[in-house]
């Protein structure tokens, strides 16, 4: 059963990273046409990148009172970054924002991309729900066969 117990330390950072890449992607698509933001021009798309981490306080580790680092690897976000694709550039020279010659610079989200990429970020963070309750039910019935 002990490995059980490992499941749950690394389903639980996937369910984490992928909370955060859903927050990101959510402000991508609220964003889509935000011509204007603080840090001055049109609101540039985030992007995240995921890496591998040790599990370092692993449940498991922690009931046998023992640490081997390094044993346990799960997913962590290294980074959100600014995606460095050009602005969409439409003509509108009514527009507030529209420069000298008549163009707006908008965001560089693609809103069906960005749907897409929720879409998928859903039905992994889902899946990882679903080891998680798989993995209950089954030490559930372990203890049930122990008793």
């Amino acid at each position: 059963m002990s490995g059980h117990f490992r499941v749950f330390d690394v389903t639980a950072s996937a369910l984490s990273s992928e909370l955060k890449r859903i927050e990101v992607l959510s402000t991508n698509i609220a964003n889509v046409n935000s011509t204007r933001t603080p840090e001055g021009g049109p609101y540039r798309r985030k992007e995240v990148v995921f890496a591998t981490k040790p599990i370092e306080n692993s449940f498991e580790s922690a009931l046998q009172g023992k640490m081997e680092e390094g044993d346990l690897e799960g997913v962590s976000i290294e980074r959100v970054y600014d995606d460095p694709s050009p602005f969409l550039m439409k003509f509108d020279p009514t527009h507030p924002d529209a420069g000298t010659d008549g163009y707006v610079r908008y965001p560089n989200v693609n809103i069906v991309t960005e749907m897409v990429n929720l879409m998928n970020a859903s039905k992994v963070y889902g899946a990882n729900v679903t080891v998680l309750q798989s993995i209950k039910n089954m030490i559930s019935k372990a203890f049930e066969i122990g008793r």
